[in-house]
């Protein structure tokens, strides 16, 4: 099920729709893989953690900075104008994520918008350039926790033979799950591309409202 209906709704017809349609199945193909990993495994990540969210800001491809704003619009749209005004909701300096709550025990303040290195991190493998797969947990994971875990977990790095004999099997490697994310490959910090893109997708929804005769825009304002 779509998190984002009205926003597709108003987008369908046109490229951006797709985008985002791929965006939200490769989002969902992550969760599904993901839940068959923690389910063989139990290995998960301690109650409210957050760590990985601390002195890091997430780079966005194109494709998941359009399906956070599109996700913002939908379910925090007040939020959503703030931010194509340029007011983040939370003041986390320069290295940290503007969207992480650092006063709830959840912390990302945009959970089912999240970016895929926010939802593969500690939960991925990856190929060497053997080709082999290796998987590393989060290195913020609690140094005893991970000793006390039968058999022991006493190093940071694993292959893929020797992670299924320690934990019963290997996440989803992460490339296969990231195919659709951008065709240029490049990157930007939310702070930099988010803004915009929710100013871009308002524009556009303005553009594609077909309630106007000839195709002309609505009155309605990018931002509050």
């Amino acid at each position: 099920m779509t998190l984002i209906p009205n926003i597709l709704q108003q987008l369908k017809g046109i490229s951006v729709h797709n985008i985002l349609v791929s965006i939200e199945e490769s989002y969902e193909r992550i969760s599904l893989e993901q839940s068959k990993w923690y389910k063989k495994t139990d290995f998960l990540c301690p109650d409210g953690c957050g760590k990985c969210c601390q002195n890091f800001e997430p780079s966005l491809f194109s494709g998941e900075v359009l399906y956070m704003a599109a996700w913002l619009l939908e379910n925090q749209r007040e939020t959503a104008l703030q931010i194509a005004d340029g007011n983040f909701p939370f003041d986390n300096g320069e290295k940290t994520c503007l969207l992480f709550n650092p006063n709830s025990s959840y912390h990302c303040s945009i959970y089912g918008g999240r970016p895929f290195i926010c939802r593969l991190f500690g939960a991925s493998s990856f190929r060497v350039k053997s080709g082999e797969k290796m998987w590393r947990p989060c290195k913020f994971f609690p140094a005893d926790l991970l000793k006390s875990h039968n058999p022991p977990l006493e190093k940071r790095q694993y292959a893929e033979e020797e992670t299924i004999k320690v934990l019963g099997a290997i996440p989803p490697l992460m490339s296969d799950l990231t195919e659709s994310s951008s065709p240029d490959g490049e990157t930007h910090p939310v702070r930099e591309v988010l803004p915009n893109a929710i100013r871009h997708l308002l524009w556009i929804i303005s553009m594609n409202d077909n309630d106007n005769p000839n195709g002309s825009p609505s009155n309605t304002p990018l931002a509050a």
